[in-house]
């Protein structure tokens, strides 16, 4: 095992923010991209443009690519507690398992959304001035889903041994792709959302290809090789265990957000456009929270299958502290810089205001989310999949659900709109820290280790 990528050794906090800031920086750079795109879009070819790729196409492929993408965290729990332990042979045969099972997963899910894109859209009432460029949109977004998937995969193995530096070097190369192809086929060629699409697609096929090469050229214990490529493997199905309740869990939040979708859609295209745009404007603090998820489920999935408890509970302490200081200043940063950047966005007057409106109803209320980020990601890594999935599906998607059929449908407004989502989050963030407290989950996590 390299020590270098070894998260069982060093001073925690220290060992924790050396790998969390490259999964930081990347996401960062993947929201910096996402607001040129909207920039591209917003400037060059208009609001229905913006509305059509950020409104319920973007909540459809939240739900369908998204479920998937989020078992992958299952493979990389898995994947860490191997390593961890110094089983190189099982890490190989685990690699192998992931990359076959998600690629096929990719070839069926591409086929669903070229089919089913017309109807979903329809389902979720989406205005008729966005319906064309929405379908064209997705039936382009999901020709690369398997590329996608691939590379979310590649990503997760990486950082499941203690590599997050290569995944970020590689986002890096696909986001600036992106960029330069989002300019030449929508500014140049003109092909507005079409081109839009097939930006995102190449950048994709370019992320995935250089992380292949990095796994075939990598250490020894990672290098999956063709006898490796099987599903057949009992590592499968630990996989699956824990990373269904994890693709459920985002599933849930794409269903509730594609509800949420339809009552956005009924207050009208300005509303939809400003909806899309608060993702371009906020996104940063979603990117670096989920970093830092993703890389305390890394920690805690190699120290655990190390027998480190006594590491994992100093990582439950100080990744608590981190998330909260990033929770605050970050929340302080965008509410300072929203209206400058939302001016750099778009030049729609009513599309400035109605975002910001809409972000003083989320923003101040991020930290209640640092939570629930850390305490799932530690279960996570521990392996207790299904609880934790429970109670946020009734916290969060349930309760935004129930919200938008009663109390939005009594008072028909923006301000009730957003607050399902303040609401839903403090009564997770309180239900959540019960269970943690309360369930058990370390001894079931040794037990399963024994298994």
């Amino acid at each position: 095992m390299h020590q270098q990528h070894d998260l069982t050794v060093g001073v925690v906090w220290k060992r924790l923010l050396v790998f969390f800031l490259p999964i930081a920086a990347g996401t960062c750079i993947q929201q910096l991209y996402n607001a040129v795109d909207g920039l591209i879009v917003g400037r060059f070819v208009g609001t229905v443009a913006l509305a059509a790729v950020g409104g319920s196409a973007a909540q459809i492929i939240n739900v369908l690519i998204g479920f998937f993408v989020a078992m992958t965290a299952g493979a990389s729990v898995v994947i860490a507690q191997v390593y961890g332990a110094g089983r190189r042979e099982a890490v190989r045969s685990a690699t192998g398992n992931a990359i076959v099972a998600f690629a096929l997963l990719g070839v069926a899910l591409m086929a669903v959304g070229l089919i089913a894109a017309p109807a979903m859209l329809r389902l979720l009432q989406t205005p008729e001035d966005t319906i064309a460029a929405s379908v064209l949109y997705l039936r382009i977004y999901f020709l690369g889903v398997p590329f996608i998937l691939v590379l979310n995969m590649e990503s997760n193995m990486l950082r499941a041994v203690g590599d997050s530096v290569s995944p970020f070097l590689y986002m890096v190369v696909g986001c600036v792709t992106n960029i330069v192809l989002d300019a030449v086929f929508v500014i140049v060629c003109r092909w507005g959302v079409a081109g839009v699409a097939i930006a995102t697609v190449l950048a994709q096929v370019v992320n995935m290809l250089l992380l292949t090469v990095r796994l075939l050229r990598g250490e020894e214990a990672t290098r999956p090789d063709f006898r490796s490529f099987s599903l057949r493997s009992g590592y499968l199905k630990s996989m699956l265990r824990i990373g269904l309740p994890a693709g459920a869990q985002n599933a849930m939040y794409g269903v509730s957000n594609m509800i949420v979708q339809v009552g956005v859609n009924s207050l009208g295209t300005v509303v939809v456009a400003s909806w899309a745009m608060t993702s371009k404007t906020d996104g940063i603090f979603w990117a670096v929270s989920n970093a830092l998820g993703a890389a305390i489920t890394s920690f805690v999935g190699q120290n655990l299958g190390a027998g480190r408890e006594d590491r994992v509970r100093q990582c439950v302490r100080q990744g608590m502290v981190l998330s909260l200081i990033i929770s605050v200043g970050l929340s302080t940063l965008i509410m300072v810089l929203a209206h400058p950047l939302l001016h750099l966005l778009t030049t729609d007057a009513a599309v400035i205001d109605t975002t910001y409106e809409m972000m003083t109803y989320f923003v101040p209320f991020y930290v209640t989310w640092s939570v629930i980020e850390v305490l799932s990601a530690v279960l996570r890594g521990a392996g207790d999949a299904v609880r934790p999935v429970i109670i946020i599906g009734l916290g969060v998607c349930l309760l935004r659900v129930v919200w938008i059929f009663t109390i939005f449908v009594w008072y028909h407004t923006l301000p009730v709109l957003c607050w399902c989502y303040p609401v839903s989050w403090a009564v997770t963030a309180a239900a959540i820290f019960v269970y943690f407290r309360r369930g058990h989950w370390m001894e079931r996590s040794r037990t399963a280790l024994r298994a």
